[in-house]
């Protein structure tokens, strides 16, 4: 398992983990944002971006594969920021590696079960074959009926390559994400986990993470703390950048905190 990534900055390591159907390419500005400070790592987690795709996925293999990541890297405890699927991933690492963080980030994200939002999205693509058409605009066209909202397609449109003949094709393991959906959507173990500095943080117009999830998050991370983003929603760092990027820096910077 050799995991893409991309790496800019230099100091003490963060690790940056993205959302379903992301790539590291979402985080790209938050890296930006932090390599003044920080060496940053931004990682297509497994069958996202240009990394291996594999049948297996759930939260166990995430959290091994950053495990192999850190390792084999020789990065020692760094600190961890992931966004919605990217978010549990980084939780479930934090309790089955608590030795190997320094700082724990959660975005958007609850160690609960979450609701089936994105079957329809998962269905839509798996039933479309890119290398059916020639230009991305004519993709974009053939989902419109299943994905009317324009904003989501172009999201997903992001994830649209090109095989070794052309042709276009999607980056992420389609098949994988649908057949492995409820797993990725299932609530977390309680047991304990990382009792090191935690920030989640949420976006004040999404219901990813609810103010009933905190006692959970509690008994998980005894030093978690919350600080939720006005006017955005669970795309916290892309609809409300600047406010987000004062929050993490604030928490990565401050020393007495780690």
């Amino acid at each position: 398992m050799k995991l893409h990534f991309h790496e800019t900055g230099s100091g003490p390591p963060v690790v940056l983990l993205h959302g379903m159907l992301g790539s590291h390419h979402n985080l790209l500005p938050v890296a930006q944002g932090l390599s003044h400070r920080f060496k940053v790592l931004a990682l297509d987690q497994r069958n996202h971006g240009a990394s291996p795709h594999f049948d297996e996925l759930d939260y166990e293999v995430l959290a091994a594969d950053l495990a192999r990541f850190i390792q084999t890297h020789g990065l020692g405890p760094v600190h961890l920021l992931g966004h919605s699927m990217g978010g549990k991933a980084a939780m479930r690492f934090a309790q089955l590696f608590p030795d190997q963080l320094r700082k724990l980030i959660v975005v958007d994200m609850s160690p609960r079960a979450q609701p089936a939002r994105y079957h329809y999205l998962l269905d839509a693509l798996r039933n479309l074959d890119p290398a059916l058409f020639t230009h991305r605009k004519d993709v974009d066209a053939a989902l419109t009926a299943a994905i009317p909202d324009q904003s989501i397609r172009q999201f997903l449109l992001k994830n649209l390559g090109r095989d070794s003949a052309g042709r276009l094709t999607w980056k992420p393991n389609i098949a994988a994400l649908h057949a492995n959906y409820d797993q990725l959507r299932a609530g977390l173990p309680t047991e304990p986990g990382f009792c090191g500095p935690t920030l989640f943080i949420r976006g004040e117009r999404s219901d990813y993470l609810r103010a009933e999830d905190w006692p959970l998050i509690q008994t998980i991370f005894p030093r978690a703390r919350l600080e939720t983003i006005p006017h955005a929603g669970h795309w916290v760092h892309a609809e409300a950048f600047e406010p987000f990027m004062q929050v993490i820096r604030q928490f990565l910077e401050a020393s007495g905190e780690g």
